[in-house]
Order: C-alpha cells, then sequence, then structure tokens
C-alpha cells in the first residue's frame, strides 16, 4: 500500500503527459467528424452528428495518389538506410584502420548541416541529372539526410555486441560479408527499429524538398497534398484534420509495430547464456 501510494506522483505524471499529447490527436479526430458551420460554431464541443462526409471528400481527391506516393518514398528510403547505415557503420564499430576516427566524425558533422542550406544545390544536381519531378529524385535526399544519424546509432550499437560472436564465426571460416548478414545484422533488430521509425516519421512529414524538387501533382506527397483543402478564401478545417488522420495511421502502425520489437529486442539482448 505504502509502495502505491509512493508512485501517486509517477501515475499522476504519465496521466498529465498522456493528455499533453493525446488532447491534440483527440481534437483532430473529433473535428473531422463535423461539418465546417458546426465546427466554426462550436470547435470544442463533439460533433452533434458523426459525419462521414469530409471522409467521402477525402477519397474522392488525389489522397489515395499522394498517400501512395508518400508511402513508397518512405519505405524505399527507411529501407536504403537502414542498409546503407548498417553496412557503413560494421567497419566504424568491429574493424581498426586509421581513417575511423575521421570517417565517424565526418558523419557526426553531417549532423550539424541545416538541410534547408542545402535546396539550391540539391535543386540544380536533381535538374542535371534528370531526375527532377520524379520520386527518385527525392529518395536520395532523403537518404542522404538520414544517414548520418542512422550511422551512429547502429555504430554505437554494434559496439555492445560481444566480439568472442565474430571470432567464433570466423573460426568456423565466416567471412565478413556472411559475418554481417547472418550473424551482426540480425542482432541489430533494437537498433533498427530505431531508425525506421525516427526516419519513416522524418520522410512521411517532409515538406521543403517535396516542394521544391516536384512540380505536379502526379509526384506529390501527402503534405503537399493537403493543399487542395485550401480554398482562395476559406479553408475546410474539417477536411484536413479528415485528411490529417488518415494520414497519420500509416505513423502510428509503424510506430507501434516497431516499439514492439524495440521491446522484444532488449529483452533478448538481456538474456545472458
Amino acid at each position: 500500500m505504502i509502495k502505491r501510494i509512493s508512485q501517486m506522483p509517477l501515475y499522476l505524471l504519465s496521466i498529465l503527459l498522456l493528455l499533453f499529447t493525446g488532447l491534440p490527436f483527440f481534437i483532430m479526430v473529433n473535428t473531422s467528424f463535423k461539418q465546417q458551420f458546426e465546427f466554426m460554431s462550436s470547435p470544442w464541443s463533439l460533433p452533434e452528428n458523426f459525419s462521414f462526409a469530409n471522409y467521402a471528400l477525402v477519397f474522392e481527391s488525389s489522397f489515395l495518389k499522394y498517400f501512395t506516393n508518400s508511402l513508397i518514398l518512405a519505405v524505399v528510403s527507411v529501407v536504403l538506410t537502414i542498409v546503407l547505415a548498417a553496412m557503413a557503420s560494421y567497419p566504424l564499430s568491429r574493424m581498426k584502420f586509421k581513417l575511423n576516427r575521421p570517417i565517424f566524425l565526418l558523419f557526426t558533422v553531417g549532423m550539424m548541416i541545416p538541410i534547408h542550406t542545402t535546396l539550391i544545390p540539391i535543386y540544380i544536381l536533381t535538374s542535371k541529372i534528370g531526375l527532377y519531378d520524379s520520386l527518385a529524385g527525392l529518395i536520395g535526399p532523403y537518404v542522404a539526410f538520414a544517414l548520418p544519424v542512422s550511422v551512429i546509432i547502429f555504430t554505437q550499437f554494434m559496439k555492445d555486441i560481444p566480439k568472442e560472436l565474430e571470432e567464433s564465426a570466423k573460426i568456423d571460416g565466416c567471412g565478413h560479408f556472411r559475418l554481417f548478414w547472418r550473424i551482426i545484422f540480425p542482432l541489430l533488430t533494437p537498433a533498427v527499429a530505431t531508425v525506421a521509425i525516427y526516419n519513416f516519421i522524418q520522410i512521411w512529414n517532409e515538406f521543403i524538398f517535396a516542394l521544391v524538387l516536384t512540380n505536379s501533382s502526379e509526384t506529390a506527397t501527402l503534405p503537399l497534398g493537403l493543399r487542395e483543402f485550401y480554398g482562395e478564401f476559406s479553408v475546410n478545417v474539417p477536411g484536413i484534420m479528415a485528411a490529417l488522420t488518415l494520414g497519420s495511421l500509416p505513423l502510428l502502425l509503424v510506430y507501434f509495430v516497431a516499439q514492439e520489437k524495440i521491446v522484444k529486442g532488449l529483452a533478448a539482448g538481456s538474456v545472458k547464456g
């Protein structure tokens, strides 16, 4: 009983954090079921009559096209980032050579570069190589800016993997390539989940590069597509909230799935044989 009372402040803090983070999401979903006039008259109340008209309006627009473009970009970019970052982190964490430290510092410096300062050179480069207004032209910058933090996460995680596993595999005749994919990479589940969550959210919500490097509705992403709900003299707020609700579902799905992987990976890593 005394232990429960002593934990009351933690419970109260958890409830406050839940309200602080969950209230905006509740308001978004609640508003998506309202008509425009009802939102203007009583924005904070529950809908008098739950209406799915805003969701029907979303599907009548080009929402699915924008959703598909964002999904392709996020999935391809995250997969490439995980593979490239993990492969780059392997020699940085498991091998000793003269340029080990300088290369790792370069990745650290890459995190400090403001991405918006690179808009003009990336635009010029993308135009010259013929990738302007294409999804492929966006994948390159997304992967490039996701690599520094991903390499750091993987490198630090690989350093904690016991070297006895690597030595045993080498005794059995396992080369570096097979050692990485068969032994090291399967142990990176928590790091992979962390990198996937972080980069998927960043890429899914990215706006400025998609605005600069695309110029047509065929290659527009979901953040750009939300502009369809902005009129010349008015804004369809419930329609935007319906689109945001649908657009947030992949983020929630990725987070909950990857969160479970992180917990399982940490639990597995804590067991000593």
